[in-house]
């Protein structure tokens, strides 16, 4: 068995931070064995984080989260704030490789979350953590040269969840809803409109909230108040291309604009 080492984590490390700070691909297959954990993956991202000085705060202010079911490992990333729009937005000359689309729902932390807080939360109570929602557009994008398919998890998620950049709409008071009838409708450039009703994976974007926090609070302590994670995607991978306006709504909960 392969085992890894703290000098092949660096150089992976170091891979991903020349491949942001070029806007340039690396070649996944260089790691075939590398990074062997979810630990593993985390430490790069954080390690990527440090060299880049990717985030302004001790703890990363916005998140990804997210699983294909409640069965599955929910895994986590956190998103540079650089690429962390208000809607309407416009990527401008923003360099992404891929432009693949989501359409997801942020939630935001109305209170500080201590590790211990963390460590007893449980999916009925962490709704009382959260005070605003808020549509979200997440643009995934890569790191690495091969196709997104081709490129092992650990390493999709070793560079931060393979995300490109999040566009934020109006935040509102958070309430619960009935996700099982929540409609979300997508518009992408001249493809017309795409409506998709309950089709989140977790069946209710808050239930991911418990696992979400202990990761990051072993990671990082207690997680701040008006820290935000998006909660998984409702439309599936959606093209869009370079000139495209990407228009995102959920039904009683708002919009959010993305003009690549």
């Amino acid at each position: 068995m392969t085992t890894r080492s703290v000098p092949d984590l660096s150089r992976l490390i170091d891979v991903l931070c020349d491949a942001r700070r070029h806007h340039s691909l690396a070649d996944a297959a260089a790691f075939a064995h590398l990074p062997d954990s979810e630990a593993d993956a985390y430490a790069v991202q954080r390690g990527v984080g440090a060299g880049l000085q990717l985030f302004a705060g001790a703890v990363p202010r916005h998140w990804k989260s997210g699983g294909a079911n409640r069965s599955a490992v929910l895994t986590h990333a956190p998103l540079p704030d650089a690429g962390v729009w208000a809607s309407p937005a416009d990527a401008g000359t923003w360099p992404f490789h891929l432009r693949l689309v989501e359409a997801e729902m942020a939630l935001r932390l109305g209170a500080d979350v201590t590790p211990e807080q963390a460590a007893s939360m449980t999916p009925e109570s962490a709704h009382a953590c959260i005070d605003a929602m808020a549509v979200a557009i997440e643009m995934v994008d890569t790191r690495w040269r091969q196709p997104l398919d081709e490129v092992p998890a650990l390493l999709k998620l070793a560079d931060m969840g393979v995300h490109g950049a999040l566009v934020l709409g109006d935040w509102v008071p958070y309430r619960r809803l009935d996700w099982s009838a929540q409609r979300c409708r997508i518009r992408i450039g001249l493809q017309g409109e795409r409506v998709f009703t309950g089709t989140h994976s977790l069946a209710d974007p808050a239930w991911l909230l418990p696992q979400w926090l202990r990761d990051v609070a072993q990671q990082f302590g207690t997680v701040p108040a008006g820290t935000v994670v998006t909660t998984g995607n409702w439309v599936g991978l959606l093209a869009g291309d370079a000139g495209d306006l990407v228009q995102a709504e959920f039904d009683g909960v708002g919009h959010a604009r993305l003009q690549l």
